[in-house]
């Protein structure tokens, strides 16, 4: 699709952001018609069963967004009785997040969905492609550069505006 309009590097870069943005699109229609749910409350549900306890802002480590935008997500997850939230032992301004056994039942439901839709996703691949594609993704995952980057650093660096304004 791709192939003749752009450079390889190009063509790459936006390979990736297809595939990503695609599958998001699918998997966040899905979730957002089946359960009313947005893309930042379902993560933060899932976030929420795998760490019991988590904090709102803790949260944001996992899957970077607004604080606030987390809040939003619990304060809805809260209100459909997925998620209890309980006053810190620590800090009585913080609330403790806990699944509750409804969340988990709506939980088990999307990733038994989500599931089925990489199987769908990963088709194309046999399974030592599969096993390529997952350790090489990893590496990058693990990697010290997924969240931050040099080459896109404007704190005191060079920006658009600096240089149009100098110009």
């Amino acid at each position: 699709m791709l192939d003749g309009i752009f450079d390889t590097e190009l063509r790459h870069l936006m390979l990736i952001s297809y595939i990503v943005l695609g599958n998001n699109a699918v998997t966040n229609r899905f979730i957002e018609q089946a359960y009313g749910m947005p893309v930042h409350a379902w993560s933060t549900l899932f976030a929420v069963s795998m760490f019991p306890g988590i904090r709102a802002k803790e949260v944001r480590h996992l899957f970077p967004r607004p604080q606030n935008t987390i809040s939003r997500a619990a304060a809805l997850l809260d209100a459909r009785g997925l998620i209890r939230q309980e006053i810190s032992p620590t800090d009585a301004r913080e609330k403790c997040l806990y699944i509750t056994d409804k969340g988990a039942e709506v939980l088990a439901e999307i990733r038994a969905t989500s599931l089925q839709r990489q199987e769908e996703l990963f088709a194309p691949l046999d399974d030592a492609e599969r096993e390529t594609f997952f350790r090489l993704a990893r590496k990058i995952a693990d990697g010290p550069q997924l969240l931050k980057s040099r080459a896109m650093d404007t704190s005191g660096g060079e920006t658009r505006e600096r240089r149009d304004a100098t110009a």
